[in-house]
């Protein structure tokens, strides 16, 4: 089977982390600037986890077999400490996964203009109802249950031509109790990516959360990536010994 080239995997990781940001992380400024000065409500949530669920499918389907559709450093790492993808590849991805999230970013302000930045251009935080152990709680528990999805989903005995589907499903399933904690992160880069821009357009950033998010996401999904690779061990099957082949018996009458 044909293998795509180094740069052309990187290519699809920045391209795939821009879309992802795009179409998720924009449609939270995208609810707030239509709903205006209107309560958010538990349909708005479920907008917001469906564009994120649907963009993920249509990513996993459009670069998957080109360099795994991972976009998320989260998986990366999870991937790699589990030797399900070598560690000299790492750091590209992570840098065009990161790339790939300020791009999406600074796209939702070029579509949304300004106003995106003011209601807060779907930058991840959390607020002085989530304390830090709870935030960290939250987002480690949300990209473990990410991660567990996608190692089951890409496990070669699994039913073929539903990654996608599994691990879209997914995400807008995790973002439903995670979201009003965290606003269900769950992703290094979508974190960093919004950061960056807003701090160019002079959004107000917590800069102090950052580490939070990405520690929690890292344990998260390392921890997925090993309990899945303990479930997935299989007990080594002894051959049974030979035993000498011996005529078969004259049957009843025949010889006789």
């Amino acid at each position: 089977m044909e293998e795509n080239t180094y740069p052309q995997k990187l290519l699809a990781e920045m391209l795939g982390t821009a879309m992802l940001v795009f179409i998720g992380v924009g449609s939270v400024p995208a609810t707030l600037i239509i709903g205006g000065e209107a309560p958010f409500t538990m349909a708005d949530l479920g907008m917001i986890s469906l564009a994120f669920a649907t963009v993920v499918i249509a990513l996993v389907y459009a670069i998957g077999h080109i360099s795994g559709c991972q976009i998320n450093p989260a998986i990366t790492l999870a991937l790699a400490v589990t030797k399900k993808m070598p560690w000299r590849n790492v750091p590209g991805y992570i840098a065009a996964q990161v790339a790939g999230a300020v791009l999406g970013s600074l796209a939702i302000v070029g579509v949304l203009g300004r106003e995106a930045v003011d209601v807060g251009l779907g930058i991840a935080s959390f607020g002085a109802q989530t304390s830090t152990g709870q935030g960290f709680f939250a987002e480690a528990v949300g990209t473990f249950i990410l991660a567990f999805v996608v190692f089951g989903a890409i496990d070669r005995r699994s039913a073929g031509g539903f990654a996608g589907l599994a691990i879209g499903l997914a995400v807008f399933a995790i973002i439903i109790p995670i979201a009003p904690a965290t606003a269900a992160a769950i992703n290094p880069a979508r974190v960093i990516g919004p950061m960056v821009t807003g701090q160019v357009f002079g959004a107000q950033i917590h800069w102090d959360q950052l580490p939070v998010y990405v520690i929690a996401e890292i344990a998260g999904a390392v921890a997925a990536g090993f309990l899945y690779a303990f479930l997935n061990t299989h007990r080594s099957k002894t051959a049974p010994a030979e035993v000498p082949a011996q005529p078969a018996p004259a049957a009843e009458g025949v010889l006789s």
